[in-house]
């Protein structure tokens, strides 16, 4: 496949290979061959092996666990294509590490994810392609073209195959979500209850209180990131005591940190739907209520259309 300005090279790093074969696979062309591995001391080596001078190339790295060592393969991918002549260098990172950081947070706390935007923007990347960023402001902290691509089509199309939707109601875990929430429920065209939570320390949550009537309902919890899956388990526990048929869970990265696939095990949701924009460790694999949807289609499409200066946005009208 080539693209409309030079022949397209879809070069991986080793956070989520077989999501970058898929795609590849997507797209009916090779990964590009190329070595990235680590000397003794952890260092990381990356060596190109095909040529790549004048080519349209797209990284295949997410920045999730570990996010320092993947978001420093990106980096060094990036350095290694530019030195080659890349034409232009388009870093595809499904799970944007480090997008929970987009504020201060209090006094004396960086803005994390404005300094991992700078450090891939300085490194060589001309344009940025990531899904269902944390917080749609991210885009800003960018000074080259960004596009954030969405989820919910995939979760749209998944859910009217196994839901009868008059029975449906789309809920957001927290006040925080609720345009995403509304988003899924306008498309899927079901009510919309929210679960007012309180944070009391990091990783932990109370839920406090459902807004809206959910009695009978099969309920969709609908979110971009679960961690430790504490948000989750709490919510299921409010709905159904305020009366939920069932509850369920779409979330688009399963970050599921620590002991969290257990957690939702032993929980009361019936299902965790995640895409696969994070390599799924083996507990989450293993997990008999969590179920992973694939990408790879939407994120091909995208850079086919990116390679062919279509446009991208036309993927969610």
């Amino acid at each position: 496949m080539s693209g409309k300005n030079g022949s397209i090279k879809l070069v991986a790093g080793n956070s989520n290979p077989a999501l970058a074969q898929a795609i590849a696979q997507g797209l009916h062309m090779p990964l590009t061959k190329a070595v990235v591995r680590r000397f003794a001391d952890m260092e990381i080596f990356v060596e190109v092996q095909e040529n790549i001078r004048g080519s349209d190339a797209f990284i295949i790295q997410s920045t999730s666990f570990p996010a320092n060592d993947n978001l420093m393969e990106l980096l060094i991918i990036t350095d290694a294509l530019r030195r080659s002549s890349a034409r232009r260098i388009t870093a595809v990172i499904p799970y944007f590490g480090y997008a929970r950081q987009d504020r201060r947070s209090g006094s004396r706390t960086p803005i994390s994810a404005k300094l991992v935007a700078n450090l891939i923007t300085h490194a060589g990347v001309d344009r940025v392609m990531t899904l269902d960023l944390h917080a749609g402001q991210i885009q800003g902290f960018f000074d080259i073209p960004t596009d954030n691509l969405f989820a919910a089509p995939l979760m749209v199309r998944d859910i009217r195959e196994r839901f009868d939707l008059g029975k449906v109601m789309v809920v957001s875990p927290d006040v925080g979500g609720v345009a995403r929430a509304r988003g899924l429920a306008k498309r899927i065209n079901t009510p919309l209850a929210i679960v007012d939570k309180r944070r009391e320390r990091p990783g932990e949550s109370e839920v406090m209180n459902v807004i809206g009537d959910v009695s009978g309902y099969s309920c969709i919890l609908v979110d971009d990131i679960v961690d430790s899956g504490g948000t989750l388990v709490n919510a299921a526990d409010a709905l159904i005591a305020k009366g939920a048929k069932d509850v369920y869970a779409y979330i688009t990265h399963g970050v599921l940190s620590g002991g969290a696939a257990a957690r939702i095990t032993n929980s009361r949701l019936k299902e965790l739907v995640i895409t696969d924009s994070i390599l799924p460790t083996e507990a989450v694999s293993k997990a008999p209520n969590i179920r992973t949807l694939p990408i790879a289609s939407l994120i091909s499409d995208a850079i086919a259309r990116t390679a062919a200066e279509e446009s991208v946005s036309s993927l969610f009208d």
